[in-house]
């Protein structure tokens, strides 16, 4: 029966070298990929930056909409109901009715007194 012999064999310098190299090369492509990954552009730094723009967006959105709705809400009032309108002419425009008359009560100014008297006695 034939008997197999295994070749040892023996690596050189160059093939040691050969193989560092070619380690340093993966090792150095892998730093410049997870540098791509944390701090490139669309890497994980990014992708945090614009999910809070998302979420600050979505809040606003929010407030707008609520907002919105009030002011649907005040038109239909308004439509429907002559009531609101005047209301809104009396209260912010200070208008009246051509049948009405206004009256302004105006408040006394306050009394300065000089003297130290209050007025109290006389």
């Amino acid at each position: 029966m034939p008997v197999m012999r295994v070749q040892r064999h023996s690596s050189s310098w160059a093939d040691k070298l050969n193989m560092r190299i070619i380690t340093l090369m993966l090792v150095i492509v892998l730093i410049l990929l997870q540098f791509k990954l944390w701090l490139g552009e669309g890497g994980y730094t990014e992708v945090n930056r614009l999910e809070a723009r998302v979420e600050a967006q979505r809040q606003q959105n929010d407030q707008l909409l609520q907002r919105n709705a009030e002011l649907q809400a005040e038109v239909e009032d308004l439509r429907d109901r002559l009531d609101a309108v005047e209301e809104r002419a009396r209260n912010e425009l200070g208008l009246i009715k051509p049948d009405e008359k206004f009256y302004q009560v105006v408040p006394p100014p306050p009394h300065n007194d000089k003297n130290g008297d209050n007025g109290e006695g006389r």
